[in-house]
């Protein structure tokens, strides 16, 4: 690469970081009912990344070492395996279409003072909105709630969170298994949620194997800002200490990502992050060179070559796809 094309890439790197924010320090719908004891979900396998015949798209979110999205690579600075086996990118560019997200909202005891942070990390995430944006609210303690479907009024759901008090249990696996069928009613092509809770779960009827095998068939991107405040001075129960793994877990499979926090004045500016690193992901496109219609889960790696002058960059993506069946 000639010294004017690295030049290049790095002022543009530096340009698109300098405009991002600073990271500083109804009626309800029906889902199935679970019992407390239950069987594995069995679920049919579908494509989870956007498969179009023998094209797979896979969406990549590139940040540099303080999580702030990078733009303008190029299709040479990725690769990507399918199953192990290297890939050619036949298609690259920029996602630019509009998103539906749903705020799946913690409002169990254990928020207490911190639903008023939690307000405004959400009023945040919405001033990175597009107008054509969809966007609902679940929130959850004992049970999920959908207190605001559907709807393009940003406004609607901060005025219902205005409402919102702190009291009970944290099923957080029911609230997301309600909030992946929700965001099913959308046309939008580019799906996630986003989610504010402050611990484990500790009321659900749905397992986490089912919640897994839900977040595994679904191309949804799911985002967790999980407050753990270092200094609450209290013992935290099992399920609390289990959240940050369980949101972990979910976020990484989706293609999303978990970021805690430990203060709560952080929140709002990772919830301003999240929406503009939503706005800002690689498509890459390929057409599997193993392209057997056999229905199975093919692992999804990707491998970045940064052009030099750059930091160290990461790359976050769905980890696999169901080939298409017979």
């Amino acid at each position: 690469m000639t010294r004017g094309i690295r030049l290049g890439l790095a002022l543009a790197w530096l340009a698109g970081v300098a405009a991002l924010p600073r990271l500083a320090t109804a009626q309800q719908p029906e889902i199935p009912v679970r019992p407390k004891t239950v069987a594995s979900v069995s679920v049919t396998p579908t494509a989870n990344l956007r498969v179009d015949s023998n094209l797979v798209l896979v969406p990549v979110t590139v940040c540099d070492p303080m999580n702030r999205p990078v733009t303008g690579l190029e299709k040479e600075h990725f690769r990507i395996l399918d199953n192990k086996v290297e890939q050619t990118i036949t298609q690259f560019g920029m996602e630019d279409e509009p998103l539906a997200v749903g705020l799946v909202f913690d409002t169990s005891g254990s928020m207490g003072d911190k639903l008023r942070r939690s307000r405004l990390a959400a009023s945040a995430f919405f001033r990175t909105a597009n107008p054509e944006d969809d966007f609902f609210l679940v929130e959850f303690n004992d049970q999920p709630r959908l207190v605001v479907p559907l709807t393009r009024d940003v406004a609607e759901i901060q005025n219902q969170l205005t409402f919102s008090q702190s009291r009970g249990r944290t099923a957080l696996l029911d609230a997301l298994c309600l909030a992946l069928h929700e965001i099913r009613k959308s046309d939008k092509k580019r799906k996630a949620l986003l989610i504010i809770s402050d611990g484990g779960d500790n009321s659900s009827r749905y397992t986490e194997t089912e919640l897994r095998n839900l977040v595994r068939e679904a191309d949804v991107l799911i985002y967790a800002i999980g407050i753990y405040e270092s200094d609450s001075g209290r013992n935290r129960t099992p399920e609390e200490a289990n959240g940050p793994g369980l949101l972990n877990e979910i976020t990484e499979q989706s293609g999303g990502r978990h970021l805690p926090v430990d203060d709560v004045a952080e929140m709002p500016d990772v919830a301003a992050k999240i929406g503009v690193e939503l706005r800002n992901r690689y498509v890459l496109g390929f057409s599997p060179t193993d392209a057997q219609r056999d229905g199975k889960y093919h692992h999804v790696q990707v491998k970045l070559v940064p052009p030099h002058g750059l930091p160290a960059l990461r790359a976050y993506w769905r980890q696999g796809y169901f080939a298409p069946g017979n």
